[in-house]
């Protein structure tokens, strides 16, 4: 979708903001697959070449989404078509089921802010496809070795873009804790 981001919300009849989102994060997890995770990246990461979006999904992504699902009970699909009318319609990267859903975006050309267009656009589709029961959806945004966070409050129909990045493999464990704090929190609004 070209235009604004504001532009691109206010044609479904959603706001934007951009602010500090204090994103539910989890610490109750087995740390070491992560720590290993990290220490793998750091050791692999400078031989290899990760040219193509694919390379980015299977090296970056996907190992952190694999974890996800061995630490939860939550289920992953990948490549989720999902299709509202002709201007909502494609394929969900990933769209994690679980108590708190979460749909997870890799940034087409690694431009993460032309990325969170797309996700405002997914997540927006989302909220229309799904029953109203979850007042958030939370998405992510990444391009593989940076990860961006934002919700949709869907009672007030506004796209909250949380300010902060967040960057693999520094940090690692506190985008899997983002990632687990999500996925396991409660659907009630804090």
């Amino acid at each position: 979708m070209k235009g604004s981001i504001e532009e691109i919300v206010a044609e479904f009849g959603y706001s934007y903001t951009l602010q500090v989102i204090t994103l539910p994060e989890s610490t109750r997890h087995n740390k070491a697959p992560i720590e290993a995770l990290k220490e793998t990246y750091y050791k692999i990461l400078p031989q290899i070449t990760l040219t193509s979006e694919m390379a980015k999904r299977e090296f970056l992504i996907a190992p952190l989404i694999f974890e996800l699902a061995k630490e939860t009970d939550s289920k992953i699909y990948i490549e989720y078509p999902l299709d509202i009318d002709d201007k909502l319609s494609g394929l969900l990267d990933y769209l994690i089921r679980a108590r708190q859903e979460l749909l997870v975006i890799e940034a087409k050309k690694g431009d993460i802010d032309k990325g969170f267009n797309q996700l405002a656009a997914e997540l927006i589709a989302l909220d229309k496809y799904e029953d109203n029961s979850q007042p958030l959806l939370y998405g992510a945004i990444t391009i593989g070795d940076m990860w961006r966070f934002g919700i949709l409050d869907r009672q007030k129909k506004l796209l909250i873009k949380d300010i902060h990045s967040y960057r693999v493999p520094e940090d690692m464990a506190q985008v899997f804790g983002i990632l687990l704090g999500i996925v396991t929190r409660s659907n009630l609004v804090e």
